[in-house]
């Protein structure tokens, strides 16, 4: 195989790669019974007038399973994490003591559950929309590369060979989703 087919091959697997680690990173944010630091990654807050990662303000631990804390490194800034929290409509109310914020998670209801589970299948399809594009990509690449001077056969090899990597990529979204569902359905 020609080092251009290669080397398409390769970015359309580390394209397809990073595209599932987003899937994974996105599903660990949904809520699933316990309190987990990670949900809080994607917050940002106020600080000085610059939007900034809460776990870069302060300290964000489990107290419990129930029970998030969040330590800031400055005082004064407890009301900007506590208008971030409000404003990121996480369905929590954030307690704050004076020195820190604790967030209680509310048990989820059945209802609340099938939500994440709808939320949880939403991320999937992204993940797999952006697969397919991946693989639509690659495929145009290796057209070109046919009109250019690839032979048929190596353009079919290399088509069939992306089509096995798109269906092994899809095929672990759809089992990171069935655990994640598992997950969140599990009382």
């Amino acid at each position: 195989m020609s080092d251009d087919l290669e080397l398409i091959l390769e970015e359309a697997k580390d394209a397809m790669k990073k595209a599932l680690n987003h899937l994974e990173t996105e599903l660990i944010k949904i809520r699933a019974g316990k309190a987990n630091p990670q949900m809080l990654d994607g917050l940002t807050v106020d600080y000085y007038g610059s939007p900034t990662p809460l776990n870069q303000i302060g300290n964000v631990s489990a107290m419990d399973a129930r029970t998030l804390t969040i330590q800031p490194w400055e005082k004064n800034m407890l009301q900007p994490i506590e208008r971030a929290i409000i404003n990121a409509n996480l369905g929590v109310t954030p307690q704050n003591d004076g020195n820190i914020i604790r967030l209680f998670m509310p048990p989820l209801t059945e209802e609340r559950r099938k939500e994440f589970v709808k939320r949880a299948g939403g991320e999937g399809e992204q993940s797999r929309v952006a697969i397919r594009n991946i693989r639509r990509d690659a495929i145009e690449q290796i057209k070109k590369l046919q009109k250019d001077g690839l032979s048929e056969d190596e353009a079919k090899d290399a088509e069939k060979e992306i089509q096995d990597i798109t269906d092994k990529n899809i095929a672990l979204v759809e089992k990171h989703l069935q655990a994640k569902e598992k997950e969140i359905m599990s009382v």
